[in-house]
């Protein structure tokens, strides 16, 4: 038995999804060749060498791994998004715990996101029946043997969810491209559910992890993207490179000349190439020193593009399209 308290689950009310307002819609979902305003000069000039850094990457076989934040979904690039896994331009997609949360809400009922201020003075934030599913399919999918991000990709897949075309989780999982989920336990809604099972969420997650080490095996030559992800993207790199570059050097190999790329909305207040002092509060904003300096000081080369994903990511699409076209790859 537990030494303190613990909290009665079982008391808690769960209400449909149809009873909550929402304030994400599947009909603001870009269009497949919709291309918002273009970025600052310096930032299209960045964006446009990944583009062709994906490109290359993808002719060689490296990886081309992104680690990122729930807000790239909220920002509705589902399309485009699945077109770049389409194209191969994305080998390996690895989310948060929110991540899979929207992807799901989307697919079944069309829209995603409430709003915290409004339910959390009712105690209902969080607590919808529809996506409590969740919980079931990961533990289900763990005790099959697959990892957290394929169990809900593989249920989207397979349900008759009216919108599981545009779910990210589900087109990894058809083009069998690897879909991680990287949770912290109380970090997600679900966590919240009665029908949480901690056990079967640190084991498919740890199996994901896992993945992303496999992944970032192959990076020499490849690209990593960290999008909206100023914790889990550069934390959960970090120590998969770690253990990949542990095996690279008893086997002879270097993983280092790679591109990496930050994408967020946080403005960097210096040279994005050298490390912050430890005066300035941005050193530890993880992206800066972990992306773009520590780990491509061997041979690897870094960006840093601020602006909002429903932004950048159209553009870095066009610029890889625009990259095989020209044979710039």
């Amino acid at each position: 038995m537990p030494r303190f308290p613990q909290f009665d689950r079982s008391r808690l009310i769960i209400k449909p999804l149809a009873e909550r307002t929402h304030d994400l819609q599947h009909a603001s979902l870009l269009a497949i060749d919709e291309l918002p305003a273009a970025l600052d000069e310096l930032s299209m000039q960045r964006v446009a060498t990944l583009g062709q850094r994906l490109v290359a990457a993808r002719e060689r076989g490296a990886s081309i791994m992104m680690l990122m934040g729930a807000h790239v979904l909220r920002a509705g690039v589902q399309r485009q998004f699945i077109d770049m896994l389409e194209r191969g331009l994305i080998t390996h997609v690895g989310m948060n715990g929110a991540g899979p949360i929207h992807d799901y809400e989307m697919s079944q009922i069309g829209a995603t996101c409430e709003s915290v201020a409004r339910y959390i003075r009712s105690g209902e934030f969080g607590l919808w029946r529809e996506t409590g599913e969740i919980n079931d399919i990961v533990r289900e999918g763990a005790a099959a043997g697959m990892g957290l991000g394929e169990a809900v990709g593989t249920a989207i897949l397979n349900s008759d969810f009216p919108h599981k075309d545009t779910s990210v989780t589900a087109a990894c999982v058809r083009l069998g491209i690897p879909i991680t989920v990287h949770t912290g336990i109380g970090y997600d809604i679900i966590h919240e559910h009665p029908n949480f099972d901690p056990a079967a969420f640190g084991t498919a997650s740890y199996r994901d992890f896992l993945t992303v080490c496999d992944t970032v095996s192959n990076l020499e030559g490849g690209v990593f993207l960290c999008f909206g992800s100023a914790v889990m993207g550069p934390e959960v790199y970090l120590k998969a490179l770690s253990m990949a570059r542990n095996v690279a050097h008893q086997e002879g190999r270097k993983i280092a000349k790679f591109t990496t790329a930050a994408f967020d909305l946080i403005a960097i207040d210096g040279d994005a190439q050298q490390e912050a002092s430890k005066s300035n509060p941005q050193y530890f904003y993880r992206p800066w020193k972990t992306i773009l300096v520590r780990t491509v000081a061997d041979g690897g080369e870094s960006f840093y593009v601020c602006g909002d994903h429903r932004q950048t990511l159209p553009h870095l699409r066009r610029a890889a399209l625009a990259a095989e076209t020209s044979g710039k790859g």
